[in-house]
């Protein structure tokens, strides 16, 4: 949408706990959406509700629509004559993988050394048992910013505060000096600066158990992050982040991509707290007696047959 900046419009000093920042010149919106800062002091203004619209959560990298995420071989030996396999035949076109031009910038692929690309290979086969996502652990970085679901930035003069839609998760990048975390984390640490008027956030302090998206790119402890986010418009952030690991990759690799913002009035974040739905997926398997075992429909019928994860002590204790 187009947005203009209302030149009449009076400065005013706004005091607030949360951002503690001065506000000047609104943007001029649509009847029945609250007018918003075009900057903070000297500094453009990222507040306000943000989500990526493509398809970089299903593969970072370029490729073709798919019939699903889960694969087998069909009749013929090709690799276009796959066909879904059971966990998401049943799911017919909603089950399938949109094609995608990619955002990895350069050649279009990700450096992976032929070890680490074995283990990505090995993750896009076993996706359902591998995928983070699917368990709702915290999506890291920059997974967070490209998922299909919307975050929340509010922003301060020493702080910016991140909330995203999926998992209740969220983070907050440090303008100011602060201690480093005890331990690594899911979301890794953000510290960040100003280069001009782009927000420039380094990331560090990662675990290894966070994906890139559903096709199994992955990384390990040593991953680090840099972010760079540009306001282009009001209602658009270009987003680019360096993605650097010795220990999975070649050489670093960026990826780049428009983040827009959510204009619809009265919007807010609605909470996805996965956490509950997929209790039953992790560990349906430790009941006695098995709540989801089978599914039948008017032209299909499922058996579900449960495979005790290697070294589940739990499992071996509650079956006593």
């Amino acid at each position: 949408m187009r947005t203009r900046l209302r030149p009449s419009t009076i400065a005013v000093a706004i005091a607030s706990a949360a951002v503690g920042a001065v506000i000047s010149l609104s943007v001029a919106l649509p009847a029945g959406q609250a007018s918003r800062p075009a900057r903070i002091g000297d500094k453009p203004n990222f507040s306000g509700i943000w989500q990526a619209n493509n398809e970089a959560h299903w593969d970072l990298e370029a490729h073709a629509a798919r019939p699903g995420a889960v694969m087998q071989q069909g009749i013929y030996p090709y690799e276009y004559a796959q066909v879904p396999a059971a966990p998401v035949l049943a799911l017919g076109a909603a089950g399938g993988v949109p094609g995608s031009i990619g955002v990895v910038q350069g050649d279009g692929s990700i450096p992976y050394t032929a070890e680490a690309l074995a283990i990505k290979q090995e993750n896009a086969a076993n996706w359902i048992d591998r995928d983070p996502e699917l368990k709702c652990y915290l999506p890291g970085i920059p997974r967070a910013m490209y998922m299909p679901y919307p975050f929340k930035i509010t922003q301060g003069t020493t702080k910016v505060h991140i909330g995203f839609e999926f998992a209740n998760a969220a983070r907050t990048i440090h303008l100011n000096n602060v201690d480093e975390p005890p331990t690594d984390m899911w979301m890794g640490h953000s510290l960040g600066r100003w280069d001009g008027d782009t927000l420039v956030v380094d990331v560090t302090n990662f675990n290894a158990n966070t994906w890139f998206d559903r096709a199994g790119n992955f990384h390990s402890e040593e991953l680090k992050v840099v972010e760079r986010f540009t306001l282009m418009t009001p209602d658009r952030i270009q987003y680019d982040a360096t993605i650097e690991d010795p220990r999975t990759f070649t050489r670093p690799w960026q990826i780049s991509m428009p983040l827009y913002r959510r204009v619809e009035p009265n919007l807010q974040l609605i909470e996805y707290r996965c956490t509950e739905f997929v209790e039953e997926f992790l560990y349906g398997h430790v009941r006695k007696d098995q709540l989801v075992k089978r599914w039948e429909g008017e032209t299909l019928i499922i058996d579900i047959t449960r495979k005790v994860p290697p070294g589940d002590e739990f499992y071996n204790w509650y079956r006593k």
